[in-house]
């Protein structure tokens, strides 16, 4: 018989019902079947990365000591300053899968500023770490939260930084304490939020075994599923892990499989804008700002509001739109309808996981955002910025009328060129994939990680001239030199009632200009287009092996009549264009783009 204990969350739990043998085994099940996916890794690699993290450790100590002595302060002080490494993302929560990175925040006492990180911590790295540990270290000092981009032993770190105002970080400091927020501004509160909101979320699960295998599936799902990202208007990991920590705690004693499937009922009939709470919010000294629909307006049109559980509570899906909303509930709605089937035997769990149809069937239109820039550090810093601002013209294209759906793809696609003038440029940002360097793969924004541009996608840096020597293309009859952009793709699907044609040009240069016109713009070095895009268009690199793109439908001709008289006919009178002229429109530039759906 179930025994009912302890109240998790907000409301109290619907089934505290002991898992069925048949319950195990589809725990078994999933389990394996997330094995087979790659997402978990292998025992030698984790103790890999605990030795790691206890090296970093020690390390943030000597710097801490370091910036101490550089300061002449007493050796009472230096000896008590301390220091701390916390980690937090999907490492900390324990779902993380083979080559994830590991989100890591050094924490010192007052006296530490950013600028000592920056000016003393790669050095220290350097000093500490054994000779070639160090395969990557670019330091990204315009973000908003101190970062330190890091591969040591083959392992991705993103190192960050905050300082609390205290004389001294012991070892056992429980970032938790919400006293420890006194005298922070913004970024420091945004910085230390990260593993405050890790631990609580663990602390509100009734079984964290459970709530890691649940959330492996979840996420897996999701990346799959393209709906993984809060940048593009999806909820990201920390997003998804609070969803379902909630799923735990209303069945506190259920498998990670039967989370699951209770995941896609519960998460897709939601009662949006209803919030998602693990607990109730509380009230702190410091009077930080929470999220409160009742005091701020901007927080009554969150769509699908779920709420951090550290405080200052925030709203961590800010960037859902109504597009990205449409798209999650029906992809929930999927989902449970095959782990129904699951649940009967009549599919396995690798059918939850079918990567999605975004390139090779759901839409037959594409808009394309193409960002470039005439060196790769300002590509990064340019095009993360765009990244921040894509979901602004989708929410321009879901005010049309005729427009049903305007989706983001979760992930952008970043090309090398060979240009020698302008001329090309302009047909590079076209789509024109003749210039593409072919010694050069096309990698996915996610794949390459790279810093600067996470922290502009993210919001998290300042406006800023990235120095470079190569910043201007060569004219005619040199060399062809680099050019680099990053695509963004947005579908397309008309309203059912709508006309059959679709004039975007207005929203696109609206767009357009707004982000020239900010001061992440360098004329010269950085540059901006919109172009019309059919599925049977797609630039090939889009599609991963295996799958096929869309071809062009043939036009079905009428039936031939007899002819009424056997005077050749001119190509005028047949109504063909004449094979010499060309048949094809070329790609239209942002400014006169019509994208025309017939």
């Amino acid at each position: 018989m179930a025994v009912q204990q302890r109240q998790w969350g907000t409301t109290p739990s619907i089934s505290w019902t002991l898992p069925t043998e048949k319950e195990i085994s589809q725990d078994k099940e999933l389990t394996d079947e997330l094995k087979r996916q790659g997402q978990y890794e292998a025992p030698g690699e984790t103790e890999k990365k605990q030795q790691l993290l206890i090296q970093l450790q020690k390390i943030a100590v000597e710097f801490v000591k370091h910036v101490c002595r550089k300061n002449n302060l007493p050796q009472s002080i230096i000896n008590s300053a301390g220091g701390k490494i916390f980690t937090y993302g999907s490492y900390r929560l324990g779902a993380y899968a083979p080559g994830s990175d590991i989100d890591t925040l050094v924490v010192a006492p007052r006296h530490v500023t950013r600028e000592d990180f920056f000016e003393h911590m790669p050095s220290i790295l350097e000093k500490m770490l054994p000779a070639g540990a160090i395969e990557e270290m670019k330091p990204v000092p315009e973000a908003y939260v101190p970062i330190i981009k890091l591969m040591i032993f083959g392992t991705d770190i993103d190192l960050n930084f905050t300082r609390l105002a205290i004389s001294s970080v012991p070892w056992d400091l429980d970032v938790k304490d919400t006293n420890l927020l006194r005298g922070l501004d913004d970024r420091e509160l945004r910085a230390l939020n990260g593993p405050r909101v890790a631990d609580e979320l663990l602390q509100l699960v009734p079984q964290k075994k459970t709530f890691r295998t649940a959330l492996r599936a979840i996420k897996l799902w999701a990346q799959r599923r393209a709906v993984y990202g809060n940048i593009v208007g999806f909820p990201g990991g920390v997003a998804w892990g609070m969803l379902v920590a909630r799923v735990c705690q209303l069945y506190p004693q259920a498998t990670g499989s039967v989370i699951v499937m209770k995941f896609f009922r519960i998460i897709g009939r939601w009662n949006w804008p209803q919030p998602i709470l693990l607990k109730e919010s509380e009230d702190h000294p410091i009077q930080a700002r929470v999220w409160n629909p009742r005091l701020y307006p901007t927080d009554k049109y969150h769509l699908m509001p779920i709420i951090t559980p550290a405080y200052p509570a925030m709203c961590a899906t800010h960037n859902i739109g109504s597009t990205t909303k449409k798209i999650i509930i029906q992809e929930l709605e999927r989902g449970g309808d095959i782990t129904d089937k699951i649940s009967f035997g009549r599919l396995q769990w690798k059918d939850l996981f079918t990567k999605h149809t975004y390139f090779t069937k759901d839409y037959k239109y594409y808009l394309s955002i193409v960002s470039g820039s005439t060196s790769k550090d300002a590509q990064a810093s340019w095009s993360g910025f765009v990244e921040s601002k894509v979901r602004l013209l989708v929410q321009a294209l879901e005010g049309q009328g005729t427009i049903g759906v305007a989706r983001l793809f979760n992930k952008g696609f970043a090309r090398e060129h060979r240009c020698h003038d302008e001329d090309e440029i302009e047909a590079v940002l076209r789509g024109d994939m003749q210039y593409q360097a072919s010694n050069v793969k096309t990698e996915t924004t996610d794949n390459i990680n790279d810093p600067l541009h996470n922290a502009m996608a993210e919001g998290n840096a300042d406006a800023t001239t990235v120095a470079d020597s190569n910043g201007q293309i060569v004219q005619n009859g040199t060399e062809p030199h680099a050019f680099y952009t990053t695509t963004y793709y947005i579908g397309i699907e008309l309203a059912q009632d709508s006309t059959k044609k679709l004039d975007v040009s207005a929203e696109s240069r609206d767009w357009k200009e707004q982000q020239c016109r900010t001061a992440n713009f360098e004329e010269g070095r950085n540059y901006l287009n919109i172009a019309a895009t059919r599925s049977y268009d797609l630039p090939l690199d889009v599609f991963a092996p295996g799958e096929e793109r869309p071809t062009r439908a043939k036009k079905k001709l009428p039936p031939k009549k007899a002819p009424v008289t056997t005077r050749k006919r001119n190509l005028s009178a047949s109504g063909m264009e004449d094979p010499t002229t060309p048949n094809e429109m070329k790609r239209p530039r942002a400014d006169d783009m019509k994208l025309s759906m017939e």
